[in-house]
């Protein structure tokens, strides 16, 4: 689960052509649906179900140079920490890190047999894992891809090796900060065998999501060379010292992998900040050689820019997060390939439980939760351009997907009921209500800010709507934006009272859960804790049961509905457009994006 922040739309358009040729592609088993025009040229139309993994296929050539933007700027780029877990961040080091697991477009995984042949459960008590480790399988500089590298990515991110830093540490100079401990923490042991190309790994408790881990979005980095830059031994990652850990973990923090040994069908060549990251087939890439002669990811944080660069051919392929003009925009640039699905991608509001009055009153978080109106904020944003949205009702699940249960509509959140939020507030005690709300022992309730990612229309919107709603309430809200790139730094640094962005979550909910709403995990970034609800989560994570799984996650999302502490809106559409010479690019809305088959990206025959 990661967070998604992008800019104004995240915009799009594409280069100028003859005649104006755009497909539809849905989102095929996902449950999206994809609108346009499909036509002539020999497009891949993805309308029918079930061709979500092979939308926009086709024969490629060798050759040529492929541009796409990244939203962001990359600030650091360790994407396993906390602060590093952007959705661009994922999508820059993809190209060059391996993953076991990789999430594909119609939210299942696929093992990379680049990588490992093979990954087998043999036993179930206790849980054990054996994955057999490509034998070509090398980081460039010719050093084999083993088990220490296996055994690094645990240590570093079981919250007990390396251990977090402190609160009171604000540098973070010591200890690890990982996005999410969860599976890491339940396992006993990792080890090599076979020269270090068979992993086997025993977990102390069952983990079901077992094929999140070591991949799924988070890649492996080189554990030879965490042991270089720390003085640690070589081929040691067992026994590296927290302190040992900690530089490594820093050093990919602080570093591209312009900087050092990767694994990939490209190595990054060139980084420069705030503009782009050049990409050339790596010849040590023991896989299917790249098509592209060149691939370049173009940092545009100015959405508005977007669509001129992409008129002038400047870029070749975007994914915005749409809105009305911007999907018009597309419809009038000629050879242009395009697609509108749903993933797993949600918007939604948090509070802040840090702040002394928002986390101290129930009543008021659900009285403010309440007098928001969903249906308001969809109609004057997202709908406009697909009329399809719905509402949200659940944490864990987006419809579509097995689990997904309506909890949160017989709360009244969302509902934008004034009446029964103004009741929460004078049952409670409240003053003002209406006008200028204070607390029963009569402090002024606010103001309270709400942040958004500069640029993003959208939210902004949500938060002027948000703004409206709240007055009648008697809370006053300032909107405050912050930088694109900032999004990480806010959220882990609790700089908000209300903030708007959106969780791009991979295929495995059990682990999303843990990571988001359990006491103190990487992403809980609003300080949410229910003893009930860790139990649950826990109790979810080793029921390999997928029903009963799903059931323990509803009956904790129950819990989390009545502390107030975030708001679902909406499934958030997605939008992928790329010029029609090109093939193979295609919608994947999990956490991973369109880049996770970026090797087989290439120019058409």
């Amino acid at each position: 689960m990661r967070a998604q922040s992008s800019a104004l739309t995240r915009g799009l358009a594409l280069a100028a052509g003859l005649a104006l040729a755009l497909t539809a592609c849905s989102s095929g088993g996902g449950g999206g649906g994809g609108t346009g025009t499909t036509a002539s040229a020999g497009l891949t139309s993805c309308s029918t179900q079930g061709k979500a993994n092979t939308c926009n296929s086709a024969a490629t050539r060798t050759g040529g140079t492929f541009t796409y933007v990244l939203e962001k700027n990359i600030q650091q780029w360790n994407v396993q920490d906390t602060n590093g877990n952007t959705f661009e961040n994922a999508e820059a080091l993809e190209v060059v890190l391996p993953s076991v697991y990789v999430p594909q477009p119609d939210f299942t995984v696929a093992l990379d047999t680049d990588l490992v042949t093979s990954a087998t459960q043999t036993s179930a008590g206790p849980q054990t894992i054996v994955y057999k480790i490509n034998p070509k399988a090398s980081w460039n500089d010719g050093t084999p891809i083993t088990a220490d590298d296996f055994v690094y990515y645990w240590r570093t991110n079981d919250g007990r090796d390396c251990p977090p830093p402190p609160a009171s540490d604000s540098t973070q100079t010591k200890g690890c900060l990982p996005q999410s401990t969860a599976g890491y923490d339940r396992i006993k042991s990792v080890t090599g065998s076979d020269h270090g190309k068979t992993v086997t790994m025993v977990m102390s408790k069952p983990y079901a999501d077992w094929k999140s881990l070591f991949g799924a979005g988070y890649p492996l980095y080189p554990a030879h060379v965490a042991e270089k830059v720390s003085g640690a031994k070589a081929g040691d990652a067992a026994h590296m010292t927290a302190t040992q850990m900690t530089e490594g973990w820093q050093y990919f923090q602080k570093n591209p992998p312009t900087k050092y040994a990767t694994a990939g069908p490209y190595r990054m060549t060139q980084w420069a900040d705030n503009d782009h990251a050049t990409y050339q087939p790596d010849p040590k890439w023991w896989g299917r050689k790249a098509p592209l002669q060149r691939l370049i990811f173009k940092v545009i944080s100015d959405a508005t820019q977007e669509p001129i660069a992409l008129r002038n051919n400047e870029v070749q392929g975007i994914y915005p997060q749409p809105e009305v003009d911007l999907v018009n925009q597309v419809k009038a640039i000629p050879h242009v390939t395009y697609t509108i699905g749903d993933g797993l991608t949600w918007e939604h509001f948090d509070l802040n439980l840090h702040d002394p009055v928002i986390g101290k009153y129930l009543a008021l978080r659900q009285a403010m939760f309440t007098a928001i109106s969903v249906k308001d904020i969809m109609a004057k944003t997202v709908a406009q351009f697909d009329p399809s949205v719905k509402q949200l009702y659940n944490h864990n699940f987006v419809p579509g997907q097995t689990g997904y249960q309506d909890v949160v509509s017989a709360s009244g959140q969302g509902s934008g009921d004034l009446a029964k939020a103004e009741k929460y507030l004078t049952d409670a005690k409240f003053t003002g209500v209406g006008t200028a709300l204070k607390t029963p022992d009569g402090k002024t309730v606010g103001p309270f800010d709400c942040r958004y990612t500069t640029g993003n229309q959208i939210r902004q919107s949500e938060c002027q709507i948000l703004q409206s709603d709240l007055a009648q309430l008697g809370i006053k809200i300032t909107i405050k934006p912050i930088g694109a790139a900032d999004l990480g730094t806010v959220l882990a640094g609790h700089q908000y009272d209300i903030i708007v962005f959106a969780w791009v979550a991979s295929p495995f909910p059990v682990s999303g859960a843990q990571q988001l709403w359990t006491t103190g995990a990487g992403g809980n970034y609003g300080g949410y804790s229910n003893k009930q609800v860790d139990s649950l989560i826990s109790t979810a994570i080793g029921e390999t049961d997928q029903t009963k799984a799903d059931d323990l996650l509803n009956q904790a999302d129950r819990i989390m509905v009545n502390a107030a502490y975030v708001l679902p809106l909406y499934q958030k559409p997605t939008f992928l457009a790329v010029q029609t010479r090109f093939a193979d690019m295609r919608n994947n809305a999990t956490n991973v994006g369109p880049p996770y088959n970026v090797g087989a990206w290439g120019l058409r025959k």
